[in-house]
């Protein structure tokens, strides 16, 4: 980790590094990190708005959003495709800063995810970039996009299955994608209402030193210590 003067500004360094203090600011995600993130929330979208009115008729109305019912047929396993690509060039991105310690054992039970929801594990011993919590989330939305790709291959080449393998992964493709929703809702309301500055990082990059000492303190401890 670096310290970057900060006559620069924070946006402009944001664009190839991260990790670093800009004057008041610290950069959390560099360029190319918000655009594999954004590229995977544009697709997955897509894919939502396309399949839920082939889900149900009740979400019928949504099919206008992309240009009507066929339209939407056409798009939803294209989108789906798409989502599954970016996933994986996130996946291998991420990985190396979603890795679990040793300390962090039993992360995803209940009880400890509830806690990091509620800042209740944000001590001043925690490290790293992200918490146990987020990492759990990371490996979760990657098999995620693994189950709805399976299963939604079979069911866009169906005559190449067996009947049964055809009803199970129409089975799976819903229970994967009720249990994204929730996850993406969740994700949704954590970056923007739950903890207020965590959404400029995925904008401009950056978030303040008051955000990375409440939310993030062992990573703003080894970032501070730099500069």
């Amino acid at each position: 980790m670096t310290v970057v003067n900060d006559a620069q500004p924070a946006v402009i360094t944001a664009r190839h590094t991260d990790n670093v203090v800009v004057g008041d600011e610290i950069i959390r995600h560099r360029r190319i990190t918000r655009l594999m993130h954004w590229s995977v929330a544009l697709t997955f979208f897509i894919a939502l708005f396309s399949g839920m009115p082939i889900w149900t008729p009740l979400f019928a109305w949504m099919a206008a959003l992309v240009g009507g019912m066929e339209v939407a047929r056409i798009i939803h396993p294209y989108a789906g495709s798409l989502f599954f690509i970016a996933s994986v060039f996130q996946f291998f991105h991420w990985l190396g800063d979603m890795r679990f310690r040793s300390d962090e054992k039993g992360a995803w039970k209940p009880s400890k995810l509830m806690a990091y929801m509620r800042w209740e594990e944000n001590t001043t011993d925690e490290g790293g970039k992200f918490n146990p919590g987020q990492k759990v989330f990371f490996f979760a939305v990657c098999l995620g996009a693994i189950g709805l790709l399976l299963s939604g291959l079979i069911m866009w080449f169906p005559l190449y299955f067996p009947r049964i393998v055809r009803e199970l992964s129409i089975l799976l493709h819903d229970i994967t994608f009720i249990f994204f929703l929730i996850g993406i809702i969740t994700h949704i309301y954590l970056g923007t209402a739950a903890e207020p500055g965590t959404f400029r990082s995925m904008t401009r990059g950056t978030v303040t030193r008051r955000w990375a000492r409440l939310h993030h303190p062992g990573w703003f401890r080894d970032v501070d210590k730099k500069g």
